[in-house]
């Protein structure tokens, strides 16, 4: 069994880069904006930063909707002529002037106005790199690139070619069926007119381009936090879109007739679909049989290829390795079976219901299958990655056996204060394992500033209020004082959250003993916005971007003088070497 993830606790940052504002980002969070992040919390004693997903998506935004498990998203290079040779400042200007960017730069992210500015620079970038007296060094290294990625590269590109060659859909289930399928697709290739193939082949030529240079751009960026001391966290969903280059080219792989999720949440009123039958992700189940018959190879070039740009790696939703629960249906039917009852449903989909595969939890044997099984999939994944470098997402509704086989496994999980129980009062922070992550919430929850104003607002209307207001209130203050207690400080009164209540929930978050104690940036600046509302869809989701670009983090006052307390609470709780 492993011990611990790191030989000293660490102190970490989790920024979605899409929200960074970097010096040369385009609307949208990059790899040169990371780099200014890097260095930031080295000068601030903060030696990890955790990321989301950064795997190419489609027309859905999220960063968990990726249509390539490899593949990385175009959006997260920076453009420059420094960091693309192939591109002058003059070109850059001219093309950011065309596509009026100062009508987006400012304000959240605006998916489609980036990516069209990013792709017509990026283009721009290709044309001049193919035509251009070539550079042998760098056309060796893209050639290599290439043939070293073939096995998942040549597909990908193909399938993004094909994704615009049809309206811009990754639905290959609705391509014409000579698209449906690799073989099928390169045979129709093979039969095009000359003009029509060759603009095809330049095409997915392009998108292996754009790998290289984000292979490029990320190597250099782990380089980078290396130099300086910070370690890189990604983030590895346990599915893969339906949708996906993976599916369309491996379809053995997964059981299409299945879409794994979770089950029926009754805390949902608002959402009727996920109070009733639960919440449907359109993922595919995993036909695990095949995979073990490949010796996970799959998985393998997942792990193998993250492992190159980060040096921990967070696995989201890690239970379902375990068990997953799943619809037979997909998402794009969910409407249709709310107002069905069990047997109505039951009468369209051919006798099936969602259920957990491959077992419910509900006999001794059927938990062990599934531990079991659990045990046997991780252990493959920690034989590519190494030891302790997985950090399984274990929160929410766990069965029992599932902590005690990621600790066995030496997989470090999370420790969110106010869902960790002990005696019928929070879990001390000196009783957290060092094999733990601690942090206040993910991308998916509420600021602990919207938590605070929240709680005094129930307190200050029962002020005004009638007895009506009162259990509110009541509930305010046990909610309030709990986590404040666990945090070693006490509110007789209503109480601001910055300075104070802020300082001592980041001083106790770093003083459990969990190796990694990890920060929303959203939570460190002491602001009230969030990246995701889950189950919801609209423009606030994946889109927000703070308000200051990194290089204003030292010379505004406010955060000036939050960052310097804070780098004080670090170096006071020891977490402020590496060494």
């Amino acid at each position: 069994m492993i011990s611990s993830i790191s030989e000293n606790p660490l102190a970490g940052i989790l920024a979605p880069l899409f929200s960074l504002r970097g010096h040369h980002d385009l609307g949208i969070g990059d790899t040169g904006a990371l780099r200014e992040l890097i260095d930031w919390a080295a000068d601030h004693h903060f030696h990890l930063i955790q990321l989301l997903p950064i795997n190419a998506t489609g027309n859905d935004p999220s960063p968990y909707n990726a249509i390539s498990s490899v593949a990385l998203d175009p959006s997260t290079l920076e453009i420059s002529p420094l960091a693309i040779p192939d591109l002058s400042a003059a070109e850059i200007a001219s093309l950011k002037a065309e596509h009026h960017f100062e009508q987006f730069a400012h304000g959240p992210v605006n998916y489609s106005r980036a990516a069209n500015l990013k792709n017509a620079l990026l283009s721009l970038a290709f044309t001049n790199f193919t035509s251009h007296i070539p550079d042998p060094d760098r056309t060796a290294s893209f050639t290599a690139f290439c043939q070293n990625e073939s096995t998942w590269l040549d597909d990908y590109s193909l399938f993004r070619t094909l994704f615009t060659e049809n309206h811009h859909s990754e639905r290959w289930d609705w391509w014409p069926a000579h698209h449906q399928s690799p073989t099928l697709a390169r045979l129709w290739l093979d039969h095009l007119p000359t003009a029509h193939r060759d603009s095809l082949l330049h095409q997915i030529r392009f998108h292996q381009y754009l790998q290289w240079l984000a292979d490029q751009q990320w190597l250099a960026t782990k380089s980078h936090a290396t130099a300086k001391g910070v370690s890189l966290m990604g983030d590895i969903p346990f599915g893969i879109s339906h949708f996906s280059a993976d599916v369309w080219a491996h379809p053995e792989l997964f059981d299409h007739q299945w879409s794994g999720g979770t089950g029926p949440d009754y805390n949902l009123p608002d959402d009727p679909f996920a109070s009733k039958w639960g919440q449907n992700w359109g993922i595919p189940l995993y036909k695990w049989d095949q995979h073990r018959q490949e010796n996970f190879a799959w998985w393998r070039q997942r792990i193998r290829k993250v492992r190159s740009t980060f040096d921990f790696f967070r696995v989201d939703h890690i239970l379902g390795f375990f068990r997953i629960y799943a619809f037979p249906w997909l998402p794009d039917r969910n409407d249709d079976f709310i107002p069905l009852s069990p047997n109505e449903a039951s009468a369209i989909t051919g006798g099936h219901l969602p259920h957990f595969v491959p077992f419910p939890d509900d006999s001794p044997a059927h938990q062990a299958a599934n531990r079991d099984q659990g045990i046997e999939i991780l252990s493959h994944l920690i034989d590519e990655a190494g030891p302790g470098r997985l950090v399984g997402e274990d929160l929410g509704d766990v069965p029992h056996y599932v902590r005690p086989a990621l600790t066995q496994l030496g997989i470090a999980g999370f420790k969110i204060p106010d869902w960790e129980w002990h005696n019928h009062n929070l879990t001390p922070g000196s009783l957290y394992p060092r094999l733990s992550v601690a942090t206040y919430g993910t991308h998916d929850l509420d600021s602990l500033r919207s938590k605070w104003e929240y709680w005094m607002e129930k307190i200050t209307l029962a002020l005004e209020g009638g007895p009506e207001t009162y259990p509110a209130r009541d509930q305010a203050w046990t909610d309030l004082r709990r986590l404040a207690a666990w945090a070693g400080f006490a509110v007789p009164c209503i109480t601001p959250y910055y300075p104070s209540p802020h300082a001592h929930l980041f001083r106790a978050l770093l003083e459990t003993r969990s190796d990694l104690a990890i920060y929303s940036i959203i939570d460190l600046f002491a602001a009230t916005d969030r990246f995701n509302l889950p189950g919801s869809k609209g423009d606030q989701n994946w889109t927000h971007r703070l308000p200051l670009p990194i290089a204003a983090w030292t010379s505004d006052p406010y955060l000036l003088d939050l960052s310097t307390r804070l780098r004080s609470i670090i170096i006071e709780t020891g977490r402020a070497s590496t060494s």
